[in-house]
């Protein structure tokens, strides 16, 4: 990999400032774009930077838009966007607010998160323990045919 040229003596300091944004999906910006502009459109351009927001508020609305792409809805019905483009923007909102102190921290009291998440590793790990072999999952392709159950076989 080149990461600069003899030719150009700018790429060996251009290469270590700041501005990262190529490596971030351009698609991606822009998809999560568009639901930040039906949030302006809806509430005002950048009305919680003035207002702010409650943690738990963009919090369910992310994994709301998650659990459906989750669960096979990749579109939102209500504006027709991605569930995962929306989630980002929600995200996107969250993650503004606590950078400039304007977000209501209504979370739960803590949890021992990595001392929680350390015991059901170990669970995890005897269930490896005592089922070694996995069964295959089941996955959205391997919808039955109900006309093949009738026909007393499957596709």
């Amino acid at each position: 990999m080149v990461l600069s040229k003899e030719t150009n003596p700018k790429d060996a300091v251009g290469i270590k400032k700041f501005g990262m944004l190529s490596c971030v999906s351009a698609p991606v910006i822009m998809e999560m774009s568009v639901g930040m502009f039906e949030g302006a459109r809806k509430y005002g351009r950048h009305n919680y930077r003035v207002s702010g927001v409650r943690a738990s508020v963009y919090y369910d609305a992310a994994m709301r838009h998650l659990m459906a792409w989750y669960e096979g809805e990749d579109t939102d019905p209500d504006s027709g966007m991605h569930h995962v483009g929306k989630a980002l923007a929600c995200l996107s909102v969250l993650r503004d607010a606590q950078i400039r102190e304007m977000v209501l921290d209504d979370r739960p009291p803590k949890t021992d998160w990595q001392s929680f998440v350390a015991g059901l590793q170990s669970q995890v790990d005897s269930i490896f323990e005592r089922i070694p072999e996995a069964k295959a999952p089941f996955v959205e392709g391997d919808q039955v045919d109900p006309n093949a159950i009738e026909r007393g076989h499957n596709r």
